[in-house]
């Protein structure tokens, strides 16, 4: 394979790549007060990344490095999904960041460092790569964490962080290691290939799915590797705390995909039963523990967990009805997400962090356009129709039952009925409840206008959801079954 072949497939990667060295040398030169224009070069990269994605794309899978990286569908759709994300991330946190003096390159450079790391592993196709992606985005958030020095509760909240993940990382390798132990490679398709003709230690094979399967449930924070959830959630600044949340489900889905699905599919009925346990035990203990809290970002973690147990059911169902519905949810919840988080930082000011539930109160006498917006993510979250989350989780529950899992969407039902208590509860306070506070709410142009298509769009999605559905659909066709 020529040289050329090799860098198509990466000229997003490599873009980026350039762009941020050129970002981190701009910015030594720009005073506090010029660090929009940093801003504005991060938008421009983020926008080059797209377009490079677009004009690469192929038909087909096309292989790169020796079947290190791959270029297919669903690595485009999720890496566009990405850019999106963080640009949006960017907008909601600008003025956040800005007050509290946390406007700086740094942080703008760690979230193009940390997308470079989701994009690696959304292409990975090879052991080596995904672990490389993995650690450059998982070093890249234990930094963000931790860039409010004089913190106590963030620094507390990144030692959490990086303790545990690096646990996790060691059970994810050690898990690596056995399966090249019993297969003898590390190239996805080889280890499906050599599953699939018969492995030699089949003892060897099950210990190491054992620990691959741990150290994903770490990544995706589900029960029972859930305990760093709530507290870096709630000890990183919002701004931090909304890019963890959001984003890297993209990354967790793809990292998911590519192992469980490409590399070990021959072993479904083995990974499909603990994922099975994984999934029932994060939507229960989620949405219990979710109704307990009065922080809102504590509330979010538990609800994530609760999010990434349904999102589990898709691939417990298999087929191009469950990856697929799992791919769409991965994406509304970021969507999602995105727009809770950018709702608390809104309302955020100096000095003030709006991020209890006493804070949403009343919140229709002081903004009525921004009580509606912050209803409909919440109805979405909830599942309530015709919001994009409901259609989410409807899809998941047909591939469950489809796949002869009825009593498993049962409980998911239940379980999410007890969910939308919590949703409901700000609904609540938002429109029933007289207002803590009259002050009134400033927005930046840029701020009022996003949350405005976040909200907006969550509700047309749930109107028209077909061409979304399709997109994941025909991504998981294309990229995972087809191999």
């Amino acid at each position: 394979m020529n040289l050329m072949a090799n860098l198509m497939p990466v000229a997003a990667e490599i873009f980026l790549l350039c762009m941020v060295c050129t970002i981190l040398i701009v910015d030594l030169l720009l005073t506090q007060h010029g660090k929009f224009w940093t801003y504005l070069l991060v938008q421009i990269t983020l926008l080059g990344c797209a377009a490079i994605t677009v004009y690469t794309h192929v038909d087909g899978v096309v292989y790169a490095f020796n079947k290190m990286y791959v270029d297919d569908l669903m690595s485009d759709v999720l890496k566009l999904m990405s850019y999106l994300g963080v640009a949006m991330m960017l907008v909601y946190s600008r003025q956040y960041l800005l007050v509290r003096g946390l406007f700086t390159g740094e942080f703008m450079v760690l979230a193009l460092f940390a997308l470079l790391g989701m994009n690696v592993m959304i292409s990975a196709n090879h052991f080596l790569t995904l672990y490389l992606g993995l650690e450059l985005l998982s070093l890249s958030l234990y930094a963000m964490v931790a860039l409010q020095r004089d913190s106590a509760t963030a620094t507390e909240a990144a030692m959490k962080y990086f303790v545990l993940g690096a646990l996790a990382s060691g059970l994810l390798l050690y898990g690596m290691s056995m399966l090249y132990g019993a297969t003898g490679t590390l190239e996805l398709g080889a280890i499906k290939d050599a599953i699939t003709h018969g492995v030699t230690n089949k003892a060897l094979l099950t210990f190491g799915l054992v620990f691959i399967v741990s150290g994903l449930s770490f990544k995706l924070g589900v029960v029972p590797f859930h305990m760093w959830v709530p507290d870096v959630y709630h000890g990183a600044p919002t701004a931090m705390t909304m890019f963890i949340g959001s984003v890297p489900k993209l990354a967790a889905f793809a990292f998911v995909a590519r192992i469980l699905v490409e590399g070990l599919q021959p072993l479904v009925h083995d990974w499909a039963s603990m994922l099975m346990i994984l999934a029932i035990a994060s939507m229960a203990l989620g949405n219990l523990s979710a109704i307990a809290q009065t922080n809102m970002k504590r509330m979010f973690a538990y609800s994530t967990i609760t999010h990434m147990g349904f999102l589990l059911l898709g691939f417990i169902s298999g087929g191009v009805e469950g990856y697929g519905a799992s791919m769409f949810y991965a994406v509304t919840y970021v969507l999602m997400s995105l727009g809770g988080f950018g709702m608390i930082m809104l309302l955020s000011r100096a000095g003030f962090e709006a991020d209890n539930l006493s804070d949403f109160k009343g919140l229709n006498q002081r903004s009525p356009w921004l009580a509606f917006m912050m209803m409909l993510l919440m109805f979405s979250m909830a599942g309530v129709p015709p919001t994009v989350g409901f259609y989410a989780k409807l899809s998941v529950l047909n591939a469950v039952v489809v796949a002869g899992y009825t009593w498993l969407a049962v409980v998911a039902v239940l379980l999410s009925l007890i969910g939308a208590f919590y949703y409901l509860r700000i609904v609540k306070l938002m429109y029933f409840d007289a207002p803590e506070s009259h002050e009134k709410i400033h927005l930046s142009p840029d701020s009022a206008v996003l949350i405005s298509f976040n909200g907006l769009g969550v509700l047309a999605l749930g109107m028209m959801p077909g061409m979304l559905m399709a997109i994941c659909a025909a991504a998981v066709q294309y990229s995972l079954l087809l191999r």
